[in-house]
């Protein structure tokens, strides 16, 4: 998902000094928890995120069309890439040869003669003789001799040279600056200058066999960038050699890469008077600016030193006339060095590039200006695109951050609008992030938004997810977020009532048939004529809010923390929301006004305990269902609440207690319940009442039977009256 779709005040400065309590607690210890933008608002406004050093050089070069990505062929420059190429060489070899040329050019690279080599290797194309010859010779240090080996390849006509020309080219180009860096002393200077110029070449040479299509399986025209920059590097042309680590970076090279990391650090050891003439480059300068930007100390532990965003400011500020170039990136490092008038002055020459409005915003927080940063944070939105991608950071807490500068800008602007009450804005702002900020969208759509705000966001905005075979397994983390938005609405319904509402809203059917049990069962307890059908829908649904309670009642987040499957549990008692700075009282209403009562790990454990006392009510004491429900409100929360499952125990044995216990081994309350037998339950409640109508009549029986006569007298002195009129009605005379 990305940050933007096509769908559809206060002291601010006093509020970012506030450290408020956050949104869904601390966190146990687990796995790499997700930065959450909400659980510090101030933080979160008030910080610049690290920015990506991989992005940024990629401002010092571009990719050469043609000369391919870097892959597993191309072997990164560590302490074990030389004992790998041999066995990657090998393994190319054995595919372009046949098996004789194969087994006849191991032989010969045992040999430690060049000229042997030549000689014993007559039977084969001049192309492999001539390269085998030369990497012999470059293998005993004979660097010269190999070069000459090599330039004999070259020399061949293209015909005859096509797969080993990349490779003598490159291995020209190390001969040659092998050659040149192994000079003694007393050879001229000018000689060990002409080889460095010749390796150059043939290092360019590579890349431009590459281009003419000659066979490069070991991607030797990548690794031939890096070699040049090396020259370059060690003949103080800083601008040439980071240019060209920086385009084989740009071919995917880890070496090109860590090349420049390298050179980065070595610029930053240097002294003010060594660092400063180096800064009129614009590749050194945009170099160390990556480097801070996505390094806040840029300390080198192998020296103790550091090169600080104010130290290399201010060596720019008296090298040059007021910076122009890069200010946005100048900006945010004096913005991260507290050097808030700096950065203003550095913004007013920084343009409209997304970074630069994003520091507007900030600068207008700091102003306490709420209006004028909502402006900028849409302007810096709008300027970065969707996929730009910082990486990963080590956020506070020991929480991972991946930054994308647009989800990012648009999470702060959502503090903004929860502060102001745009709750739906807010919580769009927050979702379209997916799963970066997952947590922070949960916690809105949880907690702050109404169920008719929420469900009218769902139905306008994320569409049904595709069904779910009746066999399939989602595993929690491929939940996606449109999935765990309707799935948390779902809940939400369940959670209020709203069962017929909620059923659409859940995407496997197993679920959807859980959530229709739950409703008939509620229904049934609510609706049924008997007491015993109400407390066999009670505890019916006891039982599934039990075993299916998380997926059907829990909260994403805190207390059940259904996001992670309900394994991680808030350190917080209690996650209220105090108003005052960046929250506004009516969101904390809202907050606290859909907290899960009770607010405990698994609340709806507790839901279903309330719901199994509530079928003993209508149950027949000392009956086997009325112990056999009390016993299971016992066992869900003697772990979690001792206190209340005592209540129900003691329940159970002022009014319950079975004599003769069910059998030798049961102890109740701890795992070892019997099913209540409802139909039991009718048959005592009809025996109850039978035997308390017996024993009404017997202690009774004097008046029962005096009543029993006055009223038989009654009767008959009744009917003889009525016989009589009708007697006297028969045998009157008509009239007129």
């Amino acid at each position: 998902m990305s940050c933007r779709d096509s769908r559809p005040a206060a002291a601010l400065a006093a509020a970012l000094l506030l450290v408020l309590l956050p949104l869904g607690g601390a966190r146990a210890c687990g796995p790499d928890f997700p930065y959450r933008l909400l659980d510090d608002r101030a933080g979160a406004l008030a910080q610049l995120p690290e920015g990506s050093f991989a992005r940024e050089v990629q401002r010092l070069g571009a990719p050469i069309d043609g000369l391919g990505r870097a892959s597993a062929a191309t072997l990164p420059r560590y302490w074990d890439a030389g004992a790998q190429f041999p066995q990657q060489r090998s393994d190319v070899e054995r595919t372009q040869l046949s098996a004789a040329q194969f087994a006849r050019i191991e032989q010969l690279r045992a040999l430690d003669d060049a000229r042997r080599v030549e000689r014993e290797g007559a039977e084969l194309p001049p192309e492999l003789r001539l390269y085998t010859a030369g990497a012999v010779a470059f293998a005993q240090g004979q660097y010269p001799s190999a070069a000459d080996y090599f330039r004999q390849v070259l020399a061949l006509p293209e015909a005859q040279r096509r797969a080993r020309s990349t490779w003598a080219a490159y291995s020209l180009g190390r001969s040659l600056a092998l050659a040149a860096e192994r000079a003694l002393p007393g050879d001229a200077a000018a000689q060990r200058q002409a080889e460095r110029q010749q390796a150059q070449q043939a290092f360019q040479q590579t890349r431009t066999l590459r281009l003419a299509g000659f066979d490069d399986p070991l991607e030797l025209g990548i690794a031939s960038l890096g070699e040049e920059a090396r020259l370059l590097l060690a003949a103080g042309d800083w601008n040439g050699a980071i240019g060209l680590y920086a385009v084989q970076a740009a071919q995917g090279s880890a070496t090109g890469m860590s090349s420049l990391q390298q050179v980065a650090a070595d610029l930053a050891r240097r002294s003010d008077a060594a660092l400063a003439p180096l800064l009129r480059q614009q590749a050194v300068r945009r170099l160390l600016i990556a480097k801070l930007l996505s390094d806040t100390t840029a300390f080198d532990p192998e020296t103790g030193s550091a090169l600080s965003s104010a130290r290399f400011l201010r060596l720019l500020q008296e090298g040059q006339r007021d910076p122009v170039e890069d200010a946005d990136r100048l900006a945010a490092l004096a913005y991260r060095q507290g050097d808030y008038p700096g950065t203003a002055r550095l913004l007013a020459h920084a343009g409209d590039s997304g970074l630069a409005w994003w520091l507007r915003a900030k600068m207008a927080l700091r102003d306490g200006d709420a209006a004028r940063a909502a402006q900028a944070y849409a302007q810096a939105s709008r300027r970065f695109p969707p996929n730009e991608d910082w990486g990963t950071r080590r956020a506070a807490g020991w929480s991972n951050e991946t930054v994308k500068p647009q989800c990012r800008i648009d999470g702060e602007a959502a503090i903004l609008a929860l502060q102001r009450g745009s709750y739906v804005e807010a919580f769009a702002q927050l979702y379209r992030s997916g799963d970066l900020y997952w947590e922070d969208a949960a916690a809105v759509a949880e907690r702050v938004l109404t169920v008719q705000e929420l469900q009218d966001y769902v139905d306008r905005h994320v569409p049904a997810a595709p069904p779910v075979a009746t066999d399939a397994t989602t595993n929690d983390w491929e939940r996606t977020p449109p999935l765990k938005l309707r799935e948390l609405l779902a809940r939400r319904l369940m959670r209020t009532g709203h069962y017929d509402d909620a059923l659409p809203y859940f995407a496997q059917p197993e679920l959807r048939e859980a959530a229709r049990r739950y409703r008939d069962a509620r229904r049934q307890a609510a609706s049924a004529w008997t007491g015993i059908g109400r407390a066999e829908g009670h505890y019916q649904a006891a039982l599934i809010a039990r075993r299916h309670g998380m997926e059907l009642l829990g909260y994403e987040l805190g207390p059940d923390n259904r996001v992670y499957a309900g394994n991680y549990a808030d350190t917080t008692p209690h996650a209220r929301l105090r108003p005052g700075g960046l929250v506004a009282a009516a969101e904390a209403q809202r907050w606290d006004a859909t907290a899960a009562q009770p607010y405990r790990r698994y609340h709806y454990r507790w839901i279903a305990a309330a719901l199994a006392d509530r079928a003993a009510d209508d149950l027949p004491a000392r009956s086997q269902a009325y112990a056999a429900v009390l016993c299971q409100a016992t066992d869900w929360l003697i772990t979690l609440d001792p206190a209340q499952a005592r209540r129900s125990y003691q329940r159970y044995v002022a009014h319950g207690a079975l004599n003769p216990l069910p059998g030798k081994a049961y102890v109740f309350g701890v795992g070892a319940c019997e099913t209540p037998d409802f139909d039991g339950a009718r048959r005592r409640l009809w025996s109850d009442r039978g035997q308390a109508l017996r024993q009404f009549v017997h202690t009774h029986r004097l008046a029962l039977g005096a009543t029993g006569l006055a009223l038989l007298t009654a009767a008959g002195w009744l009917l003889r009256r009525r016989m009589r009129r009708k007697a006297r009605t028969a045998t009157a005379p008509p009239q007129g």
